[in-house]
């Protein structure tokens, strides 16, 4: 059996490998092993330079998430990285892959750090709620100063081993091919030359600029909206400007165990997991996918350029279909200006572009072009007419095997699948805007959707490198059908005399990336008002539909798109501008109804607003359009703006309490019982004490429905 923590010396060089497929994860064993072979290097009068890698294709990714919020097993992962930094013989650090978390942390207790070219390091932890917690925001700072370590902490994003390199973090970026390699020429020329210890702990306390602290704070203030680490880990790292090591650790450790025991960490850490085992489905299990090299995209419009390019940008081939020259001739101009931006980023260069351009994509009128493409993404107007006349095309130019995927946000699958001949290769890929940015697939399964087509929708999003989650069928999906209920709510509210912008504001400092009357501009109020009209023969006559957003489409007022919407959008207009002209539609509304508007306190918005989205989550679990609470959690993180470290809809339900929910829903149904109807799930669960995590977990053929 193969030791996690493996050592052999070779001509006074150690060579302590950790080897814990399949990202050297710093679990127990790892901790221990550590532990006991730096000991024991010490103990080896022939080893004098100790080198430590990591077997396989990374470093230390970071910690064991097996082990999250379980009791920590001694050692614990700060006495590792001291006994290392403590070793009275020079240790060597060689990062390649990636060293995160506490895999930086334990390359910073080492005396020399080499980095191989393709090496990135960073410190995550504040995108889980806390703070790196084994010296990271005391080490850090001495080898790079305060500003560059409350860039890299207080963001999580990591840095490239050049950038490390220039910051001082690392030593040198070595040429050998390999880790071991790297390692034992460095220590071999560091024995020769008499190399000492050198303690990163030792080193001066960085310079503390007060201005430098005072523009993170105010940045941290605004990007960081309701999250606690990130502002604690700002003030951890600004410690280590005016503590001594030892009381820089112990209050970086205080900071951390009292971040570990507060809800947004169990919040943030349930997003992580959850985007982990939101694509493991018992339905495709050991199912293979059908082979994708070659997609088609029918619709040259925004959407359709989008996902475009997102195969394009992830080694696909494309070919795009319009309905004539001029169609196409705009789908050109779009797409080159998405990749032209990526171009002016820096996340792609001209070259590239070009080649990508010339040898992966191609533009039609025809639809006999698409006879050999492995999945046809339709991506045009949401109108069924207008996709029966595509998919009609679909069935007759594509090859046999070939799938059939539609983009629809709302519309029924199954009636799309019948405008085929081949209902099994038929599914909803549903893509959020922009596409080749947004992170969001939902994959709709319809009722005959073969097995090796779910799979294979899957398998596509992970080529996109996107988080694929498995919906069924109904208006809407998961997504859209929840959005479109809370959605309704907000409406209600500023009908009941909540102001919009007092929503929208009251929402953003709950954590929302915008408010529902922002985003409604973003979007486009003309999509909301055609779901209205589609919508609209099968109402029920309860349903309250506000009449002011649908007057403000009839003046032509689409949002963003036409420069006025709920907002103002003129170049010279400062952005969040509210449109003087919407509150008189609104009160002309009001009065019409016989409304008399009544205050609303901000808590009691987000309070209402929650409760409709938690109400719709619940129905659409319990009916099996969303297999599993994480499901809808996970569609509304990526898809939607909610915030983060409140962990998703549903996990924040559980949070709240189940039956604190069902007690909000019955207490606002005496206004509105139509509206405010209790999901049968969250009844239930309420009824029996259980939570929404309780139905987590997946038996093959099962759903909650």
């Amino acid at each position: 059996m193969t030791q996690v923590v493996s050592s052999e010396t070779r001509d006074g060089i150690a060579v302590i490998c950790i080897d814990n497929p399949p990202v050297n994860a710093a679990s127990f064993a790892v901790r221990k092993g550590l532990v006991e072979q730096i000991e024991a290097f010490e103990a080896d009068t022939l080893a004098k330079v100790a080198v430590l890698i990591g077997a396989g294709r990374t470093f230390v990714a970071g910690a064991d998430i097996r082990e999250f919020g379980k009791p920590p097993e001694a050692p614990i992962l700060p006495d590792v990285v001291s006994r290392i930094e403590n070793c009275a013989k020079p240790v060597v650090a060689v990062i390649h892959g990636t060293a995160f978390g506490g895999g930086l942390e334990l390359a910073l207790g080492a005396h020399y750090r080499i980095a191989l070219p393709n090496a990135q390091i960073g410190l995550p932890e504040v995108k889980l709620g806390i703070i790196p917690g084994a010296g990271g925001t005391q080490r850090l700072p001495r080898l790079a100063g305060i500003e560059a370590a409350l860039d890299i902490a207080t963001s999580g994003a990591p840095i490239g081993s050049g950038k490390a390199l220039a910051l001082g973090i690392v030593d040198t970026i070595s040429d050998e091919g390999d880790p071991k390699a790297a390692g034992l020429k460095f220590a071999k020329e560091l024995a020769a030359t008499g190399g000492s210890i050198r303690p990163t702990g030792g080193l001066p306390a960085p310079k503390l600029d007060s201005a430098v602290a005072e523009r993170f704070r105010h940045k941290l203030s605004k990007s960081a909206r309701g999250q606690i680490a990130p502002l604690r880990c700002l003030d951890a790292v600004l410690a280590s400007a005016t503590l001594p090591i030892e009381d820089g650790l112990k209050q970086e450790r205080d900071i951390f165990i009292e971040l570990m025991n507060s809800p947004q960490r169990e919040g943030l850490i349930h997003a992580f997991l959850s985007e982990r085992q939101v694509a493991k489905l018992p339905e495709i299990e050991g199912i293979t996918p059908r082979k994708i090299a070659k997609i088609g995209v029918v619709g040259g419009g925004t959407m359709g350029c989008g996902i475009a390019v997102s195969a394009l940008l992830n080694g696909l081939h494309v070919t795009l279909i319009e309905r004539d020259e001029d169609g196409v001739s705009r789908a050109r101009i779009g797409l080159e200006r998405i990749l032209g931006g990526s171009v002016t980023r820096g996340k792609l260069t001209a070259d590239k572009r070009d080649a990508m351009l010339e040898k992966q994509f191609a533009y039609s009128t025809d639809y006999s072009a698409l006879g050999q493409a492995d999945l046809v993404v339709e991506a045009v107007f949401e109108s069924m007419e207008v996709k029966k006349e595509v998919f009609e095309q679909l069935d007759q130019h594509c090859r046999p095997g070939a799938i059939l995927a539609s983009n629809t946000s709302y519309l029924d699958v199954n009636e799309i699948a019948q405008f085929t001949s081949r209902p099994g290769d038929v599914l909803g890929l549903h893509f959020f805007s922009p596409a080749h940015i947004m992170k969001l697939l939902e994959v709709v399964v319809a009722d005959k959707t073969a097995p090796d087509v779910v799979a294979t929708g899957f398998a596509l999003a992970k080529t996109l490198r996107k988080i694929p989650v498995r919906a069924g069928v109904c208006d809407g999906f998961i997504g859209n059908r929840i959005l479109n209920t809370y959605r309704t709510h907000a409406d209600h509210m500023v009908l009941d005399g909540a102001d919009p912008y007092q929503i929208d504001r009251a929402l953003v400092a709950a954590g929302f990336a915008m408010g529902p009357f922002a985003v409604s501009d973003l979007a486009g109020l003309d999509i909301g008002w055609a779901t209205r009209q589609r919508l609209a023969p099968t109402r029920d006559p309860r349903e309250r539909i506000a009449k002011f957003a649908d007057a403000m489409c009839e003046q032509g007022w689409f949002g963003a798109k036409t420069g006025r919407g709920f907002y103002l959008h003129g170049t010279d207009t400062p952005r969040g501008t509210p449109n003087p002209e919407v509150l008189p539609l609104i009160d002309a509304d009001r009065a019409e109804r016989g409304i008399t508007p009544r205050a609303f306190a901000d808590e009691e918005i987000v309070n209402r607003y929650m409760a409709a989205m938690v109400n719709e989550a619940a129905k659409v679990v319990g009916e099996g359009i969303a297999l599993r609470p994480l499901d809808v959690d996970v569609v509304l993180l990526n898809g939607y703006g909610f915030p983060r470290h409140l962990g998703g809809p549903l996990h924040y339900a559980d949070q709240i309490g189940v039956k604190v929910m069902l007690e909000r829903v019955e207490s606002y149904a005496t206004e509105d019982a139509y509206f405010w109807t209790p999901a049968p799930l969250l009844q239930e669960l309420a009824d029996e004490g259980g939570k929404f995590a309780d139905l987590n977990t997946l038996e093959k053929g099962t759903s909650h429905a």
